[in-house]
Protein backbone atom coordinates (compact mmCIF):
# COMPACT_ATOMS: atom_id res chain seq x y z
CA UNK A 1 0.00 0.00 0.00
CA UNK A 2 1.18 3.72 -1.10
CA UNK A 3 1.40 5.85 2.13
CA UNK A 4 -0.52 8.82 2.35
CA UNK A 5 0.27 11.87 1.62
CA UNK A 6 1.35 14.06 4.45
CA UNK A 7 -1.18 17.03 5.44
CA UNK A 8 0.45 20.17 6.21
CA UNK A 9 -2.63 21.97 7.21
CA UNK A 10 -3.70 25.50 6.20
CA UNK A 11 -1.34 28.48 5.47
CA UNK A 12 0.03 29.86 8.52
CA UNK A 13 -0.15 33.53 6.88
CA UNK A 14 -3.63 33.53 6.78
CA UNK A 15 -4.79 32.95 10.16
CA UNK A 16 -1.56 35.41 11.40
CA UNK A 17 -2.80 38.15 8.60
CA UNK A 18 -6.66 37.88 9.99
CA UNK A 19 -5.28 37.88 13.39
CA UNK A 20 -3.21 41.19 13.08
CA UNK A 21 -6.27 42.59 11.47
CA UNK A 22 -8.79 42.01 14.19
CA UNK A 23 -6.34 42.82 16.55
CA UNK A 24 -5.58 46.57 15.11
CA UNK A 25 -9.02 46.93 14.31
CA UNK A 26 -10.22 46.13 18.27
CA UNK A 27 -7.21 48.28 19.10
CA UNK A 28 -8.68 51.39 17.36
CA UNK A 29 -12.03 50.57 18.37
CA UNK A 30 -10.90 50.62 22.11
CA UNK A 31 -8.20 53.22 22.25
CA UNK A 32 -10.89 55.63 24.21
CA UNK A 33 -12.75 53.59 26.22
CA UNK A 34 -12.76 54.23 29.98
CA UNK A 35 -11.34 51.66 32.54
CA UNK A 36 -12.54 49.55 35.52
CA UNK A 37 -11.09 52.22 37.85
CA UNK A 38 -12.88 55.61 35.63
CA UNK A 39 -15.73 57.53 37.46
CA UNK A 40 -17.38 58.09 34.37
CA UNK A 41 -17.58 53.79 33.25
CA UNK A 42 -21.27 53.56 33.40
CA UNK A 43 -21.63 56.65 31.50
CA UNK A 44 -19.00 55.29 28.83
CA UNK A 45 -20.70 52.34 28.24
CA UNK A 46 -23.76 54.30 28.04
CA UNK A 47 -22.99 56.55 25.24
CA UNK A 48 -20.67 54.07 23.46
CA UNK A 49 -23.05 51.32 23.21
CA UNK A 50 -22.61 50.13 19.64
CA UNK A 51 -19.13 50.52 19.90
CA UNK A 52 -18.62 48.33 22.76
CA UNK A 53 -21.21 45.80 21.40
CA UNK A 54 -18.36 45.85 17.66
CA UNK A 55 -15.21 45.64 20.22
CA UNK A 56 -16.78 42.51 22.30
CA UNK A 57 -17.21 40.95 18.60
CA UNK A 58 -13.90 41.98 17.05
CA UNK A 59 -11.83 40.47 20.43
CA UNK A 60 -13.97 37.46 20.18
CA UNK A 61 -13.13 37.06 16.56
CA UNK A 62 -9.74 37.60 17.35
CA UNK A 63 -9.41 34.15 19.32
CA UNK A 64 -10.53 32.17 16.44
CA UNK A 65 -7.71 32.61 13.96
CA UNK A 66 -5.03 32.47 16.98
CA UNK A 67 -7.14 28.78 17.41
CA UNK A 68 -6.18 27.78 13.81
CA UNK A 69 -2.33 29.16 14.14
CA UNK A 70 -1.70 27.42 17.20
CA UNK A 71 -3.17 24.45 15.46
CA UNK A 72 -1.40 24.45 12.69
CA UNK A 73 2.00 25.58 13.71
CA UNK A 74 1.86 22.56 16.22
CA UNK A 75 1.46 20.12 13.01
CA UNK A 76 3.84 21.87 11.07
CA UNK A 77 6.43 21.52 14.24
CA UNK A 78 5.84 18.03 14.37
CA UNK A 79 6.11 17.47 10.89
CA UNK A 80 9.78 19.20 11.19
CA UNK A 81 11.02 17.06 13.31
CA UNK A 82 10.37 18.80 16.88
CA UNK A 83 9.58 15.99 19.42
CA UNK A 84 10.44 18.01 22.42
CA UNK A 85 7.44 19.35 24.65
CA UNK A 86 7.73 22.74 23.16
CA UNK A 87 5.25 21.76 20.12
CA UNK A 88 3.00 21.12 23.08
CA UNK A 89 3.64 24.13 25.10
CA UNK A 90 3.15 26.30 22.03
CA UNK A 91 -0.35 24.79 21.27
CA UNK A 92 -1.53 25.01 24.61
CA UNK A 93 -0.56 27.80 25.36
CA UNK A 94 -1.91 29.01 21.96
CA UNK A 95 -5.64 27.97 23.66
CA UNK A 96 -5.70 29.26 26.71
CA UNK A 97 -4.84 32.70 24.77
CA UNK A 98 -7.49 32.07 22.17
CA UNK A 99 -9.76 30.96 24.95
CA UNK A 100 -9.08 34.06 27.31
CA UNK A 101 -9.61 36.40 24.47
CA UNK A 102 -13.11 34.66 23.55
CA UNK A 103 -14.09 35.28 27.46
CA UNK A 104 -12.93 39.00 27.12
CA UNK A 105 -14.77 39.44 23.93
CA UNK A 106 -17.97 38.57 25.52
CA UNK A 107 -17.62 40.04 28.76
CA UNK A 108 -17.38 42.98 26.33
CA UNK A 109 -20.07 42.19 24.38
CA UNK A 110 -21.98 41.53 27.97
CA UNK A 111 -21.09 45.10 29.72
CA UNK A 112 -22.29 46.97 26.62
CA UNK A 113 -25.94 45.40 27.68
CA UNK A 114 -26.15 46.62 31.14
CA UNK A 115 -27.66 50.25 32.10
CA UNK A 116 -28.28 50.20 35.83
CA UNK A 117 -25.72 48.80 37.74
CA UNK A 118 -22.47 51.03 37.51
CA UNK A 119 -20.82 48.45 40.54
CA UNK A 120 -21.68 45.47 37.83
CA UNK A 121 -20.44 47.31 34.99
CA UNK A 122 -16.94 48.04 36.89
CA UNK A 123 -16.76 44.31 37.96
CA UNK A 124 -16.96 42.93 34.20
CA UNK A 125 -15.07 45.58 33.01
CA UNK A 126 -12.34 44.38 35.05
CA UNK A 127 -13.00 40.80 34.90
CA UNK A 128 -12.73 41.67 30.43
CA UNK A 129 -9.17 43.30 31.17
CA UNK A 130 -8.12 40.68 33.14
CA UNK A 131 -8.74 38.24 30.60
CA UNK A 132 -7.81 40.09 27.60
CA UNK A 133 -4.77 41.41 29.63
CA UNK A 134 -2.33 38.98 31.30
CA UNK A 135 -5.30 36.34 31.12
CA UNK A 136 -4.28 36.82 27.73
CA UNK A 137 -0.70 38.00 27.46
CA UNK A 138 1.01 35.44 28.96
CA UNK A 139 -0.17 32.53 27.74
CA UNK A 140 0.41 33.88 24.63
CA UNK A 141 3.85 34.22 25.88
CA UNK A 142 4.32 30.42 25.86
CA UNK A 143 2.94 29.88 22.22
CA UNK A 144 5.59 32.27 21.44
CA UNK A 145 8.42 30.32 23.66
CA UNK A 146 7.04 26.94 22.46
CA UNK A 147 7.83 27.63 18.75
CA UNK A 148 10.68 30.37 18.98
CA UNK A 149 13.01 27.41 21.12
CA UNK A 150 12.72 24.27 19.05
CA UNK A 151 13.37 26.52 15.84
CA UNK A 152 16.15 28.41 17.68
CA UNK A 153 17.53 24.87 18.49
CA UNK A 154 16.97 23.19 15.09
CA UNK A 155 17.76 26.10 13.11
CA UNK A 156 14.52 26.25 11.17
CA UNK A 157 14.10 30.29 11.30
CA UNK A 158 16.86 32.77 11.57
CA UNK A 159 18.33 33.07 14.55
CA UNK A 160 17.57 36.63 15.20
CA UNK A 161 13.55 36.10 14.75
CA UNK A 162 14.12 33.28 17.11
CA UNK A 163 15.32 35.27 19.45
CA UNK A 164 12.95 38.43 19.22
CA UNK A 165 10.19 35.49 19.85
CA UNK A 166 11.97 34.21 22.85
CA UNK A 167 12.39 38.22 24.30
CA UNK A 168 8.71 38.83 23.47
CA UNK A 169 7.85 35.66 25.61
CA UNK A 170 10.03 36.71 28.61
CA UNK A 171 8.46 40.06 28.80
CA UNK A 172 5.05 38.40 28.33
CA UNK A 173 5.35 35.74 30.90
CA UNK A 174 6.44 39.17 32.97
CA UNK A 175 2.84 40.60 32.53
CA UNK A 176 1.55 38.25 35.19
CA UNK A 177 2.48 40.69 37.42
CA UNK A 178 0.45 43.42 35.80
CA UNK A 179 -1.74 41.83 38.18
CA UNK A 180 -0.64 43.43 41.06
CA UNK A 181 0.29 46.81 39.50
CA UNK A 182 -0.35 49.08 36.48
CA UNK A 183 3.70 49.53 36.53
CA UNK A 184 3.64 46.65 34.17
CA UNK A 185 0.69 47.40 32.15
CA UNK A 186 3.17 48.48 29.37
CA UNK A 187 4.38 44.40 28.88
CA UNK A 188 0.64 43.72 27.91
CA UNK A 189 0.23 45.67 24.50
CA UNK A 190 4.34 45.01 23.79
CA UNK A 191 3.93 41.74 23.90
CA UNK A 192 0.49 41.54 22.41
CA UNK A 193 1.37 43.93 18.91
CA UNK A 194 5.04 42.61 19.14
CA UNK A 195 3.76 39.12 19.29
CA UNK A 196 1.36 39.54 16.42
CA UNK A 197 4.26 40.51 13.93
CA UNK A 198 6.42 37.66 15.32
CA UNK A 199 3.44 35.42 14.27
CA UNK A 200 3.64 37.12 10.45
CA UNK A 201 7.15 36.66 10.35
CA UNK A 202 7.12 33.24 11.50
CA UNK A 203 4.37 32.11 8.86
CA UNK A 204 6.88 33.79 6.16
CA UNK A 205 10.09 31.72 7.57
CA UNK A 206 9.12 28.65 8.92
CA UNK A 207 9.49 26.23 6.39
CA UNK A 208 7.04 22.99 5.29
CA UNK A 209 9.91 20.62 5.37
CA UNK A 210 13.41 19.98 6.29
CA UNK A 211 16.48 20.04 4.30
CA UNK A 212 17.25 16.01 4.61
CA UNK A 213 20.64 16.49 5.32
CA UNK A 214 19.68 18.47 8.58
CA UNK A 215 17.27 15.74 9.05
CA UNK A 216 20.34 13.32 9.10
CA UNK A 217 22.50 15.91 11.43
CA UNK A 218 20.07 15.81 13.82
CA UNK A 219 19.27 12.14 14.10
CA UNK A 220 22.69 11.44 13.82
Amino acid sequence: MSEAPRQSGPPLLIPAIVMAVFTAASAALGATAARDNSPGLLAYELTHHWSQLMLGALVFGTSLPLLIWSATVYRRLHRLGVTAPGSAIAYGGGLLAAASLAVSGLLTWTTAQISGSADLVKALTALGFAAGGPGFVVPFAMLLAGVAVPALLLHLMPTALAWAGLILAGLGALATFALLTPALDVLLPITRFGGVIWLIAVSVTLPLTRPRRAEQLVNA
